[in-house]
């Protein structure tokens, strides 16, 4: 250890990287390994079966729909099923053109190129990977000011899969390039059970189905979630139980994480809460909520929104967010008059 380091951010960075090595494990390497997501998975298998009978390489691909359900995971066993390399960076690491020249000069032939967060491309970025995806060429300048010239350089053929959470804000020549558009959905509690017992059985933990099934219903319909609690509960299973998780055991696990039957935590409830006590239940704008919860916005709009919409706990309408009745319910409250007849 070097003299001046903060122990705690040691330890952070080991437990980041700790959980970082758990969910590289727990990873599926082959599509019929990978579960859930059934009209996602059949479009692939039909792509990779022609672009190997062709031994060319597979059409671009845009993975879009929450975070946690699988899009670097599927972007992963697109590389390990056709047999080719893949390489991986996100919207926000590449700042200047250099950095995307770099990388798509370096590709090898049919090799997958991975770019998470493709929203948060920059503009002038994105204008330069058009002629890479459509025509495999790429416009180089060369010199500058009046002497400047373009140099156009001729790229492997490579397969490119984006990925992001709000496809609303790809522009339409981007979405334009890609040739398969899959759009991944939350996963159901039976498939979630199934995900947490293939993990439970690859981190060597006892667990029984019910145990496993308390867990998936918990998991607001998302693997990385479901792992995640999964780990928890393996802790608490070590400390306070028999090592093997049960129901009770993980009833009482993540009742300690105060995780509820409908996978809400603290913010999903203070969300929820605040429309319904401070705003009589709504319309009340993003940025008016997320000042009150003292959180960004882009969190609130794309971690915590789309679970509560989906399970009918919030509406999101032109005029702002609302609590809808199931909410009110959630937490033994009755709906005001004033929108009784909204329910």
């Amino acid at each position: 250890m070097v003299y001046g380091d903060n122990p705690d951010r040691l330890v952070s960075a080991a437990r980041a990287e700790d959980e970082s090595s758990f969910e590289l494990k727990l990873r599926p390497r082959l599509l019929r390994e990978f579960i859930g997501q059934s009209k996602a998975k059949l479009q692939l298998e039909i792509a990779l079966a022609a672009a190997r009978a062709r031994g060319e390489a597979l059409d671009h691909v845009l993975l879009h729909g929450p975070p946690g359900l699988g899009k670097t995971t599927l972007a992963s066993i697109l590389a390990n099923e056709l047999d080719v390399g893949f390489q991986q960076t996100s919207g926000p690491a590449l700042q200047i053109q250099g950095d995307l020249t770099a990388i798509l000069t370096n590709v090898r032939e049919r090799q997958v190129l991975f770019l998470d967060e493709i929203h948060r491309l920059q503009p002038v970025l994105e204008e330069k990977l058009y002629t890479a995806l459509e025509d495999y060429k790429l416009d180089i300048i060369i010199g500058q000011g009046p002497g400047a010239r373009t140099h156009v350089m001729d790229i492997k053929p490579f397969t490119f899969v984006g990925a992001t959470t709000r496809p609303g804000l790809l522009s339409s020549p981007l979405r334009s390039r890609f040739g398969i558009l899959l759009r991944l959905e939350y996963y159901t509690d039976d498939e979630l059970r199934f995900v947490v017992e293939r993990s439970a059985e690859v981190l060597g933990v006892p667990i029984d189905a019910d145990g496993a099934a308390e867990i998936a219903m918990r998991s607001r319909g998302t693997p990385r979630i479901a792992n995640r609690l999964l780990r928890r509960v393996r802790d608490y299973a070590q400390v306070r139980g028999t090592g093997t998780i049960d129901r009770p055991t993980a009833m009482h696990a993540l009742e300690m994480l105060e995780v509820d039957a409908h996978g809400f935590d603290e913010l999903d409830r203070r969300l929820l809460l605040t429309i319904i006590e401070k705003y009589a239940g709504g319309p009340v704008g993003l940025n008016t909520l997320a000042a009150s919860l003292s959180e960004e916005q882009d969190a609130l709009e794309e971690i915590y929104e789309p679970f509560l919409i989906q399970i009918g706990f919030l509406d999101r309408t032109p005029r702002g967010r609302m609590a809808t009745r199931l909410a009110y319910e959630h937490f033994g409250l009755v709906p005001p008059v004033k929108q009784a007849g909204l329910f």
